[in-house]
């Protein structure tokens, strides 16, 4: 079944998927929260980390790139205690050193979606090849759904979903034509 039908009337699912699934978005904050969720459900399901968004913002400090990247021992020991997240060691250190390769890449490119176009179009495996060189736990899977859900794969929604065409509207960047 696709995401599309499933989520439908489901309090959770269904204002992610109307609202955000496969929609562009373009700041450095949103960005890193859309990765470190998608590298945290690895293992898991999507309502798990729907249902614990809030506690991640808090914990993470709203995914500030520059806060993100100063995350340390001190940081880590407080984040294994949290129950608003999951509580892996790995899952913990990948989005901080993620936040802190996050910051190269405003260095050499602007933003992490200014990073994005510039390595648009790809494919799944080329895509897989270059975020494995410049971030940690971004295995095949966690690299194709992070891009679907942001707009650089297609795929989000069934074409026949009325959401489709809402997201279309907004330019993903698997539908602009490239010269």
């Amino acid at each position: 079944m696709s995401y599309c039908r499933f989520s439908r009337g489901h309090p959770w699912h269904q204002p992610y998927h109307d609202r955000e699934y496969g929609f562009p978005i373009r700041g450095d904050a949103a960005l890193l929260e859309r990765l470190a969720l998608e590298i945290n459900q690895a293992g898991l399901s999507w309502l798990t980390m729907l249902q614990k968004r809030a506690g991640f913002r808090k914990a993470y400090a709203g995914f500030d790139p520059e806060k993100v990247a100063r995350f340390g021992e001190r940081q880590y020991a407080r984040l294994l205690k949290d129950p608003g997240i999951i509580r892996n060691r790995l899952k913990i250190r990948a989005v901080a050193e993620n936040g802190r390769r996050l910051l190269a890449i405003r260095e050499s490119h602007g933003s992490f979606a200014k990073w994005l176009d510039a390595h648009h179009p790809r494919s799944p495996k080329e895509w897989e090849k270059l975020f494995k060189e410049t971030f940690v736990f971004t295995g095949g899977k966690i690299v194709q759904a992070f891009l679907m859900s942001i707009g650089y794969l297609p795929g989000a929604h069934d074409r026949s979903c009325p959401i489709y065409r809402k997201a279309l509207k907004k330019k993903p960047a698997w539908a602009k034509k490239r010269l």
